[in-house]
């Protein structure tokens, strides 16, 4: 029986808002512009770029044509796109390299990295045609299966992306969903006919992820013998393992000094090098392995904190209502026509922002405040409708709150 790894990576970065008091109201529009290097887009994403972006693009190159069987799967947020357009262009031509040998699938998913499927179906709707039309710009290439931001997942969505035509969902392996079945199959979502589900293994996953460089982890160092060793004993009896991660876990996450890279050269060699293992993109592992049963999620299941659920970003009341004032406005921005204005909405619904209000860091550990450009959750932006003098309304921001 052969064993497969599906490999997905996810490639992200939000617009960060800068300090904007209660004076800029009305006054100033450059919600996105700044000096502080903390909140700086540019800065922050040509540090990440030459951390992590080319430095990983070119190792996939190398991988991808040394190794025939090997394959991923990318899923690349619009708002990463529009910034690498903006700042590095080096970037997208070499991520038009990997896509460019037909061996890296893109999958879809909202445009603004947005949490819209549970706060407006019209927008999420909105900004999966936008992407889907931007990953045609950009690279010619259809997409087949859905990663919602964040993984959030649940049993409408499998039915919306049935109806909208995809052949499959990428999703969180939660045991508590789970329970006593495997995520190294393919499940078929409860209430669809024809889509499949790939379960995110999570544990082998966060091993690379998260626990890669803890030298108090009881499996450091992580060597690629070792890592192959637990993948064997995963598809021991099972077809495959999902391993979905943050791409910036290569460089930015997990640095360089870690050996992040040359481990993952090495993994890849070492897997490829026993008889019957394989890649699989997220297509290919949906097209090689029927369903073995359903899966139900009625309640949203996420890949963030402990929870597993959307708690991380609306589970204080500062997060409701900056969820609830931005999607209030969504009638109104619209209504204007105004491009500038209708993108700075958009642009404001990316998850990141309501993922750096969660007062969890005190509590839960410091991922939070790990991944947050913000002295504290309260330091975070909330949407307002200003009195503009302009003929169209204005979003701004109010960043100490």
């Amino acid at each position: 029986m052969s064993r497969g790894i599906t490999l997905y990576l996810h490639v992200h970065q939000p617009w960060r808002v800068r300090r904007y008091s209660i004076f800029d109201v009305a006054a100033r529009h450059d919600y996105f512009e700044t000096n502080d290097p903390a909140q700086n887009n540019e800065l922050i994403f040509h540090k990440v770029a030459e951390k992590s972006y080319l430095r990983m693009n070119a190792l996939l190159e190398e991988l991808l044509r040394r190794h025939h069987d090997f394959k991923l799967s990318l899923g690349i947020s619009g708002v990463f796109l529009e910034q690498a357009e903006r700042f590095n262009p080096a970037v997208i031509e070499s991520f038009k390299r990997l896509v460019a040998t037909g061996k890296v699938e893109l999958v879809s998913s909202p445009y603004y990295h947005s949490l819209a499927f549970f706060y407006s179906r019209p927008e999420f709707e909105e900004q999966i045609r936008r992407h889907q039309q931007k990953l045609r710009q950009l690279f010619g290439v259809e997409t087949r299966v859905l990663a919602n931001t964040e993984l959030a997942y649940n049993d409408d969505l499998a039915k919306w992306a049935e109806a909208a035509g995809f052949s499959g969902v990428l999703a969180e392996g939660w045991d508590d969903v789970l329970e006593w079945r495997s995520p190294n199959y393919v499940y078929r979502p409860v209430g669809t006919d024809r889509i499949g589900l790939l379960l995110k293994n999570y544990r082998l996953s966060d091993d690379i992820a998260f626990r890669f460089s803890n030298r108090s982890w009881a499996g450091w160092p992580l060597t690629a013998e070792k890592y192959r060793t637990w993948l064997m004993e995963a598809t021991a009896e099972a077809p495959l393992v999902n391993l979905f991660m943050d791409y910036e876990t290569f460089g930015e996450h997990q640095w360089s000094d870690s050996g992040i890279f040359s481990f993952f050269d090495q993994f890849v060699s070492s897997w490829l090098g026993v008889s019957g293992n394989t890649f699989y993109t997220v297509s290919e592992a949906l097209a090689a392995h029927r369903p073995v049963g359903d899966i139900s999620m009625p309640e949203t299941v996420t890949w963030a904190d402990s929870e597993r659920d959307l708690t991380a970003w609306n589970g204080n009341d500062l997060q409701k209502e900056a969820l609830r004032y931005l999607y209030e406005l969504e009638a109104d921005v619209l209504r204007s026509g105004d491009e500038q204005l209708i993108a700075d909405w958009r642009r404001l619904q990316s998850s990141d922002h309501f993922y750096y209000m969660c007062t969890k860091w005190f509590t839960d550990g410091d991922v939070h405040a790990y991944f947050s450009p913000y002295d504290s959750p309260s330091h975070q932006p909330r949407t307002v409708l200003s009195n503009s003098t302009s003929s169209s309304p204005k979003i701004s921001s109010c960043a100490r709150i």
